[in-house]
């Protein structure tokens, strides 16, 4: 079984202002999907262009699924639609720092993916894309009313102001 969505490109045979459109299939959605927690991935593709220059591949375009999340509250799915532009740096990996180098990473440093001078991993570097465009707390229809029956406040009724607010009415 396919462990990710792997689309590996050889580096002497990327062209300069080639277009790719990736499509999952059902074995790596499902892999990808268990990887992420999804409940589930019904449709995940890219359509890609490359620019090469030397060892570097930039790889600009659009990533579309369509899934399912668990609710963080009551676990029940929540309908997800990704529609996101990319844009993705393959360079070398750079030498390994020593042991009192620091390394910083600017805004710019974000979406810069590592190959080994050989291939690009791009399915996987969309796969790790599809990751940091998902919602990070997924609620449900139902999650406010959950929260209420556990007796979890609302961010407006734990505030200062709030408790304040019922001091003073509690005040004689």
């Amino acid at each position: 079984m396919t462990t990710r969505f792997a689309h590996h490109l050889r580096l002497d045979q990327v062209r300069d202002g080639e277009r790719l459109a990736l499509v999952a299939d059902d074995q790596e959605r499902m892999a990808i999907a268990k990887r992420l927690d999804l409940a589930s991935l019904d449709r995940l593709e890219a359509h890609v262009c490359l620019e090469c220059t030397g060892d570097v591949v930039r790889a600009k375009g659009r990533l579309v699924a369509s899934l399912d999340q668990s609710c963080v509250v009551t676990g029940e799915p929540v309908t997800a639609l990704v529609d996101e532009p990319f844009a993705l740096i393959f360079v070398p990996e750079p030498p390994a720092p020593g042991p009192d180098d620091e390394i910083e990473l600017g805004e710019a440093d974000l979406d810069v993916v590592f190959h080994d001078g050989s291939a690009i991993d791009l399915g996987g570097a969309l796969a790790d894309t599809l990751a940091l465009s998902l919602d990070p707390y997924p609620r449900s229809a139902g999650a406010d009313a959950a929260l209420k029956e556990a007796g979890v406040l609302t961010e407006e009724q734990a505030s200062p102001f709030a408790v304040l607010a019922k001091l003073r009415k509690d005040e004689p």
